[in-house]
């Protein structure tokens, strides 16, 4: 013979019962946009084909080095 579950145990778990089905329906939501939007025709590009975070770091130092370089020849020329 099992006891019976107390009334505000019950309620308890219904009320969260009742939360996290919605939550669980959102998320799923959420997650199933994101795949969608992964698999979206030339939105995805090879990890091997991208540079890294460091070789668009260093490109761009480059660049702005030889921007610097150009703008002082030019104020030396004048």
């Amino acid at each position: 013979t099992e006891a019976p579950v107390p009334k505000m145990l019950a309620s308890c778990l219904l009320r969260r019962a009742i939360l996290t089905v919605p939550l669980g329906f959102v998320v799923a939501l959420l997650v199933t946009e994101a795949v969608r939007a992964d698999q979206e025709a030339g939105t995805a590009i090879p990890a091997e084909s991208r540079p890294c975070v460091d070789c668009h770091a260093f490109e761009f130092m480059q660049r702005a080095l030889q921007d610097l370089k150009k703008t002082a020849y030019n104020l030396d020329t004048r």
